[in-house]
């Protein structure tokens, strides 16, 4: 089955389920509001199973080439006392690879080359998706937490909802021997590779929402915690550091899918990032949907299958991101940290 498809937002979810369908044979054009796509962002981790959604789109050496593998990495207190190992070697047993890591620009420009520029419109505000409806064979609604194509054909019963956490982003230019999580009262700070000579780094730290923080009173929030943590902020750069609300999506859709109307990425799930599995989940997403309009003989039939395939374990991963979150910023650090020994590596 062939046909065209309109890909509402250029993101993650966007570029890959573009290079997807374009692989098989659908004519595809991918409508951006943003007049330049953004590829701000830190670091992803790529799973074993995003790694081999991106080989079946013939992306898996390109990949490798950008990205540095995860497998070793602890939480540990204030203080710097471990109380854990993060899942890593888990993860790897698993899926027979270890989690690879890569910044989202170098992501983005990896999809980017990958879709080609023919395919993009940017500057272009989605005013009538329901004329989309009648253009296209297919819409698809990758247009991020709060998705125009959502709000149109899906209503808004589902809605963005604050989680009372704020995650800070930022890079610096050294590798610390250090790598993991700490964990304290109200607060994470997260240290990973992210390219060869350079380390991302992340704090989520609770916040009232509209408060806004600068960078200083962050660096005053971990004064005290254990080496590489002051260092680290001590070279945060007030220009390129990243500060964002996290928000999540309310409640779970009944359905990904209506008529000939899909929705990937963080369009159907938006998620904590507590887990890191936004991006994954955005790319299992964007290949699913194409493997199911490769075998089905219609698009309805196609979005049902694929709705049946994504949506429960999606919406699995956005509950569990959302627990962990709650769990890893807890207040009563004790209690948390005895149960957190008691979990399997």
């Amino acid at each position: 089955m062939r046909g065209r498809a309109a890909i509402v937002g250029a993101g993650i979810s966007g570029l890959t389920t573009a290079i997807g369908l374009r692989g098989i044979g659908w004519e595809v054009r991918v409508l951006e509001r943003w007049p330049k796509i953004n590829s701000q962002g830190t670091a992803l981790g790529v799973r074993p199973d995003a790694q081999a959604a991106l080989a079946r789109l013939g992306l898996d050496e390109e990949l490798r080439r950008r990205t540095v593998p995860y497998r070793r990495a602890q939480i540990r207190t204030p203080g710097g006392r471990r109380i854990a190992d993060l899942p890593l070697e888990r993860i790897e047993r698993k899926g027979g690879a270890p989690v690879l890591m890569l910044s989202r620009i170098s992501l983005m420009d990896m999809l980017l080359d990958a879709a080609g520029d023919a395919s993009i419109t940017t500057g272009t505000e989605i005013t009538d998706p329901e004329a989309l409806r009648g253009e296209y064979d297919l819409v698809v609604g990758a247009d991020g937490l709060r998705s125009t194509v959502r709000t149109a054909y899906f209503g808004t019963a589902v809605r963005p909802r604050y989680t009372g956490i704020v995650a800070w982003r930022g890079v610096v230019g050294f590798e610390p021997d250090l790598r993991g999580e700490t964990w304290g009262p109200g607060q994470v700070f997260g240290i990973t590779p992210q390219e060869p000579g350079s380390t991302n780094w992340y704090a989520a730290v609770a916040t009232p929402e509209g408060h806004r923080e600068t960078l200083d009173e962050l660096r005053a929030r971990f004064t005290g915690w254990h080496d590489p943590i002051p260092k680290i902020l001590a070279e945060a750069d007030e220009k390129t550091v990243l500060r964002h609300e996290i928000h999540e999506l309310s409640s779970h859709l009944r359905s990904f899918v209506t008529g000939n109307v899909a929705l990937v990425g963080d369009a159907a799930h938006a998620m904590s990032p507590a887990l890191g599995q936004g991006a994954c989940q955005a790319l299992l997403d964007a290949v699913a949907l194409t493997d199911c309009l490769r075998t089905a003989d219609d698009v309805e039939t196609a979005l049902r299958a694929y709705d049946a395939r994504r949506r429960k374990p999606a919406q699995r991963l956005v509950t569990m991101s959302r627990h962990m979150a709650r769990f890893s910023n807890h207040p009563l650090t004790g209690p948390r940290n005895a149960l957190l020994r008691l979990l399997p590596a």
